[in-house]
This record gives C-alpha cells, sequence and structure tokens, in this order.
C-alpha cells in the first residue's frame, strides 16, 4: 500500500483531489428500505477502515484529520472524495474516501470510475471489482486506493490537483437480452433465473465475445438441444451471420458439431443473450454421451 502523505505538518495538510456525490439510486439497483426522513438533514460520515488496511498511526492521524474536514452529506448520496494520486509503472494508483450516507450498509459488485483531470478531461476508465471493498458500514467513509491499469489511461499528462474520481454514470452495466421469441415464452421466474445466472458468471475482458454453456440435453426424436449464452463484452453491437460450434461431453470426446446460420442474429453491445442450437441426429458423432459436464466452443 502507497504512502499517500509523508511529513505533513497540521497545517498543511489537504486533499488533492476534489469531491464527486450522487443520488444512491444512481449507482445502486433500490433505495434504501427505510429513507431517511428530511431532505436537508446533513450527514456526517464517521471514518472506517477496511479490515486490510493495516496502516501506521501517522497516516491515520491524517486520514482521521481529512475525514473530519468534510463536507456533510445529504440522506441517501454517495460520494468520492479525492486524497491522493499517485503514477506508478504500472498505471495510476487514486487514494480516496468512499462515502455513504445511507442508513445500512452499501457493497457494490462492480464499480465503474472514471478520473478526470482539472479541466474535467478524461485521465482514465476502470471497472473495478466491488467485492473488493467488502460492506461498508452506514453513514460511514472508508478511504481505499484504486489502482488504474496502464491500459485504462486515455492521457498521459495532467495536473496532480483538483482532479476528480466520478462515479461513471455512463457506464452500461452488463445485462441479460433476451430475444422476443424468448420474451414471450418464458415465465417471469424463468426470466428472473437467467438474470440471477447473468449476474454470477465471470466479468468479461473488454472487447470479449465469450460463449458459455447453459443446458444440454437429448430430445426424444434423437436431436441434440444446446442452450449457449451469447455473451459481448464490447461496447459494439455484434452481429453473427454463421456460427460453426463443437459440443465436447465429460470424457473430453466431441459429441456434435457442425455450423448455424444466423442471418444478422444481433448480439448488443455489453449483453448476454441465451440461444438454443439444435444439432440434427445425423450430426451426433457418439453414443451413451456423458452430459455430468460438457462445454460448446466456436469451431476455428
Amino acid at each position: 500500500m502507497f504512502k499517500f502523505f509523508t511529513n505533513k505538518t497540521k497545517q498543511n495538510l489537504k486533499k488533492d483531489g476534489l469531491d464527486n456525490t450522487v443520488d444512491s439510486i444512481d449507482i445502486l439497483s433500490n433505495r434504501p428500505d427505510t429513507p431517511q426522513q428530511g431532505s436537508n438533514k446533513e450527514v456526517y460520515t464517521k471514518i472506517y477502515y477496511h479490515p486490510s488496511w493495516n496502516i501506521d498511526q501517522e497516516q491515520r492521524y491524517v486520514l482521521n484529520f481529512l475525514n473530519n474536514d468534510l463536507a456533510p452529506l445529504k440522506p441517501n448520496q454517495l460520494s468520492l472524495s479525492g486524497i491522493k494520486l499517485l503514477q506508478t509503472p504500472k498505471g495510476l494508483v487514486v487514494t480516496a474516501f468512499v462515502r455513504s450516507s445511507l442508513q445500512k450498509a452499501v457493497t457494490f459488485r462492480e464499480l465503474p470510475l472514471i478520473l478526470l483531470d482539472d479541466k474535467k478531461e478524461t485521465i482514465a476508465k476502470h471497472v473495478f471489482d466491488g467485492n473488493e471493498l467488502g460492506k461498508i458500514p452506514a453513514e460511514s467513509s472508508m478511504p481505499w486506493q484504486f489502482n488504474f491499469p496502464k491500459e485504462s489511461l486515455k492521457k498521459q499528462n495532467f495536473s496532480l490537483e483538483n482532479w476528480t474520481l466520478a462515479f461513471n454514470l455512463s457506464y452500461t452495466k452488463h445485462r441479460l437480452d433476451l430475444e422476443e421469441t424468448w420474451e414471450k415464452r418464458l415465465t417471469k421466474e424463468e426470466k428472473e433465473k437467467l438474470h440471477q445466472i447473468v449476474e454470477q458468471l465471470p466479468k468479461l475482458k473488454k472487447n470479449e465475445l465469450n460463449f458459455t454453456g447453459l443446458q444440454a440435453k437429448l430430445a426424444e426424436n434423437g436431436d441434440f438441444h444446446v442452450t449457449v449464452f451469447l455473451r459481448n463484452g464490447s461496447e459494439k453491437d455484434i452481429k453473427l451471420e454463421k456460427i460453426p460450434l463443437q459440443v465436447t461431453d465429460a470424457t473430453g470426446d466431441v459429441v456434435a458439431e457442425g455450423g448455424f446460420s444466423m442471418g444478422n442474429f444481433m448480439i448488443k453491445a455489453n449483453t448476454t443473450k441465451p440461444w438454443t442450437f439444435i444439432f440434427p441426429a445425423s450430426l451426433i458423432k457418439k453414443d451413451n454421451i456423458d452430459l455430468s459436464s460438457w462445454t460448446v466452443s466456436v469451431i476455428q
């Protein structure tokens, strides 16, 4: 962990970054169960240290002092208050207070952030794993270091003062996208189950196109039905006209392969779309298929 201040006196302690404050509904999926009363109420956030933060007394003194000097929040707000920005060979390290005026603990699954310079121009963008921050207690202020990798940087020269670490509200969260036929056919419970599965899938790399198997079964007529999640990690829509697929079973044997004509099949930007591919019985290459585990892949 990088030290954010050294040899500072009480008289010249200050933050190098500015504050970014938003309504919690812009970041979290739901408002608090018990909204705070009185929109003009001021909430002074108490400092909270993540269990992994093992810092010395000097650094705690600095952080406590800076936190006590922060402006209060209004109810149901989330805020990022920049402390220190360091350049390293691997990218940027941004130390900031993550603040919440909610009356209950807050957790983030993913945290899209943008770093702006003193002219409000983009320095870097990155989506962080919110699980690493853990549970942020009610009405608290947690210091944290965000590591922007080198590849996330948009510019190299910028001021190290009056920058802003902000919630990237323009970021589109990865979501489930259903074709119209699926929307009409599936029940509300089935749709909710698919949403939950998509939420739990590993995060895609930037611009990654991924095929993840969901269900495979043999039909009574001998055809092989394979349902797949087609996952688009790009910020652009992807059209697929043909998809050559291969399925292997638990033993590693190829059990079916073939090409599928898709017309103008669209996978929207930053979405996961389920689709069922039907291999005719004539394309099945093996009897006694072991579907205790299986994989689907695109034939190169």
